[in-house]
């Protein structure tokens, strides 16, 4: 299992790479272009692969963390981890702007998208992610303060030999949303019970 504790750490990859980023001190820094997003069909009939995600590929089940920093004030403005298999089966989850509040929220798509979502407990502007792939199960929890991690969705996904895992950050009706991420790691998973919340 590969084991990275900064966003620093070789082998990186980009999906859709932006224009301003940088990556120094174990931080990412980025800023959204115009008109990215990650979405199929549901609802809106449109198929986008525009958005920025930045991590590593992975073999085995493992455990994601994150910490997350953004100003989210337009309509999608959207941040938080990813998971892809290939473009027809991804899972995005963050805090995502809507309905003149910062949602928290989850995208699960196989081929086509859906969509939950709920009124964010703290503060927006800073908040954690952790997402857990055991024994073909994905738990994705979030944080107000890295302590405490309620359950944000549980679901299957099934296994393959390789996938992407790492962060992202969308702008579907504008750009110049600038998100940090830090305190990254993946790591082997947690093996946690479901209703541990720490």
């Amino acid at each position: 299992m590969i084991v990275v504790d900064s966003l620093e750490a070789g082998k990186g990859n980009w999906i859709n790479k932006p224009d301003n980023y940088s990556l120094e001190n174990g931080k990412l820094q980025l800023t959204t272009a115009l008109n990215t997003d990650f979405w199929r069909q549901t609802y809106y009939g449109f198929q986008r692969h525009t958005g920025h995600a930045y991590g590593f590929y992975v073999e085995n089940d493992f455990t994601l963390q994150v910490k997350i920093m953004a100003n989210f004030c337009h309509l999608y403005d959207q941040a938080g981890i990813f998971l892809q298999d290939d473009e027809h089966h991804w899972v995005k989850a963050g805090i995502e702007f809507n309905d003149d509040l910062s949602s928290i929220g989850c995208v699960v798509t196989r081929k086509t998208s859906d969509w939950s979502t709920g009124l964010f407990p703290g503060d927006p502007q800073t908040f954690w992610m952790r997402t857990t792939l055991e024994n073909e199960a994905l738990r994705i929890q979030y944080s107000t303060d890295g302590k405490k991690w309620p359950l944000l969705r549980l679901c299957h996904w099934p296994d393959i030999k390789n996938r992407f895992i790492g962060v992202m950050g969308c702008t579907p009706e504008r750009e110049g949303l600038e998100i940090t991420f830090d305190e990254f790691r993946l790591g082997s998973p947690l093996s946690k019970s479901l209703h541990d919340l720490t």
